[in-house]
């Protein structure tokens, strides 16, 4: 299921004059059958409302108080989240004469005209407090304290996402919690302004409106209104023209490709971050350490280290928390093996879920190879797939069907889409001649011509992992082998440290052959990605340098950055 919570606002969605009928309630026991969490959130103090709703204990939670406090019908459970004005307070707006008034447990409430006493009253006494209306309702809470606020910490509780919740109401003061959520429904009788931002309104009004949201969501899971919800849908750049260009966030397939040191890693780290500020949960598999320092996200394994997969999975016991697993510390021939048994845990926890939204897998011809059995990630539901590879040919047939979007990454995206259309038995996209200097490009696969595209850059550039390239263990494709001019020896290489260990032991006629041939600049330049290390290279490979002196110098420029002693 993709809508694992549903919350409801009470007076004029839920209830009708106060009260719900008979109907409402019955949807309401279908809907808590389905196995969806159910909460309600009010504007009203629990007193009054269990005098007006004795059903209340359908919910299985009540944000009260317009986000204030959280209340739970089964256990009676109370927990504030935010603290009373002080008691002074509402005694000097006695004092002015506001009536009526009410002052429940953190709230304090009244009605208009009387919200220009209130509002002086909190500038006299200098209080940190806001002033929230609700068709002629005027409530006074703590600063921050809304219908939003409430109902992401009754979530947390269920460990749920707003991504996951789908949301009605029908007045100003449900505006904070209808956006948030992920699908926002109007009933027929809401405030014009709560209509026009809904992303969708049902036919009927009050309760009437809520038994229709309720049939929609039990009997398809909302798939009806899935293409009228865009107010989430994750920004990946413009094209030449302006025009956004947006993925959807649910079930989508992206893959990322081009050639090595194109820049796939940079475009993809800033679409992390914009999941981050989104709130869509993600888990990147990143098999070499790229993307170690990604704000937004903890990492589980290192260099020495195989990944815990109970630790990966307790990282997403909260909503907002996201995963980088770095697979250095398990050997090669063992990562595709390791992925598919997190993938199996990952599946179940989405089950309960619904999350992580998203799984990003870099190298993903190693981890979804086309020899290996086909990947049960092919026909999981609901799970957006971002897979990053220079090889498109090389991944599971059953991945490249779950592709609707492909980056090329790189000034001449030709022979990248050529690859991935073959692999996937597609016909290629028809490229434009165009004067951009673009290095990225995108094709919907449904959609014909591919856009030249300027990307949203991150904020955060992808910090090099030190340790990756020191002790780590790069795949064969991007190891070094000194063979010597022959061909005669194949001792490999997969970092650095290993490099200079080698290098001093190998003889000189072969130290000197990949040296002058500049294979060793190459290698820092295109497996290590280390532009002015190559740089630092080139220079002695082009120099008349000794061959002692030559190693030397290659085993300080590697020491210098990658093997001296963290600080």
């Amino acid at each position: 299921m993709r809508y694992l919570a549903f919350a409801t606002d009470y007076d004029g969605t839920l209830a009708h004059h106060g009260r719900v009928d008979a109907p409402t309630l019955e949807a309401l026991r279908k809907l808590r059958s389905s196995g969806r969490k159910l909460l309600l959130v009010t504007g009203r103090q629990i007193d009054d409302l269990q005098q007006v709703f004795p059903e209340l204990a359908l919910f299985d939670c009540v944000v009260a108080e317009n986000g204030a406090l959280l209340y739970w019908p089964e256990t009676r459970q109370e927990r504030l989240l935010a603290a009373s004005p002080p008691a002074d307070f509402s005694a000097e707006l006695r004092e002015r004469g506001v009536e009526p008034l009410s002052v429940g447990r953190v709230i304090v409430a009244t009605w208009e005209p009387n919200e220009r006493v209130v509002l002086d009253t909190i500038r006299q006494m200098g209080l940190d407090l806001q002033v929230i209306f609700n068709k002629g309702a005027v409530m006074v809470l703590p600063a921050g304290v809304n219908k939003r606020s409430g109902l992401v910490a009754a979530l947390d509780t269920f460990a749920l996402s707003l991504h996951n919740t789908v949301a009605v109401g029908d007045a100003e003061n449900d505006h904070a919690f209808l956006s948030a959520c992920e699908c926002s429904v109007a009933v027929a009788n809401a405030l014009e302004a709560v209509k026009q931002t809904a992303d969708f309104v049902t036919k009927g009004d009050h309760g009437s409106g809520v038994c229709e949201l309720i049939d929609l969501l039990v009997e398809s899971d909302l798939q009806e209104l899935e293409r009228g919800l865009r107010r989430h849908h994750v920004l990946l750049g413009w094209d030449d023209e302006g025009r956004e260009l947006k993925l959807p966030p649910y079930g989508t397939g992206v893959l990322v490709s081009g050639v090595s040191g194109g820049g796939k890693s940079t475009a993809v780290s800033g679409m992390l971050e914009r999941l981050c500020q989104s709130e869509y949960q993600f888990c990147l598999i990143d098999p070499e350490g790229d993307y170690d320092g990604m704000p937004g996200a903890l990492r589980v394994g290192n260099a020495r280290q195989a990944p815990d997969l109970d630790e990966v999975l307790q990282i997403f016991v909260s909503p907002r928390q996201n995963a980088i697993v770095n697979l250095l510390g398990v050997p090669l021939l063992d990562r595709p093996q390791f992925f598919a048994a997190l993938l199996a845990r990952l599946e179940e926890l989405r089950g309960k879920l619904g999350r992580p939204h998203w799984l990003i897998i870099d190298e993903a011809h190693h981890m979804l190879h086309k020899t290996a059995r086909e990947s049960t990630l092919a026909s999981a539901h609901g799970v957006s797939v971002l897979m990053i590879t220079v090889h498109p040919d090389e991944i599971q047939s059953g991945m490249l069907d779950r592709v609707q979007y492909v980056l090329a990454v790189g000034a001449e995206p030709e022979p990248t889409l050529r690859a991935f259309a073959q692999a996937a038995g597609v016909q290629p996209p028809v490229l434009k001649q165009t004067a951009s200097d673009q290095r990225l490009f995108l094709w919907a696969r449904d959609g014909g011509a591919v856009t030249p595209l300027t990307t949203v850059r991150g904020t955060h550039e992808r910090r090099r992992h030190v340790r990756k390239y020191a002790e780590g263990e790069l795949g064969p494709d991007k190891s070094f082998y000194f063979r010597g001019k022959d061909g005669k020896l194949k001792l490999r290489a997969q970092n650095l440290i290993l490099f200079n260990q080698i290098a001093e032991g190998v003889d000189d006629e072969t130290w000197l052959f990949h040296l002058q041939n500049g294979d060793v600049s190459r290698w820092f330049r295109d497996a290590i990605k280390d532009e002015e290390l190559a740089g630092e290279a080139e220079a002695l490979e082009k120099g008349d340098l000794s061959v002692a002196q030559g190693r030397a110098a290659i085993r300080e420029a590697i020491e210098k950055r990658y093997t001296l002693p963290a600080r």
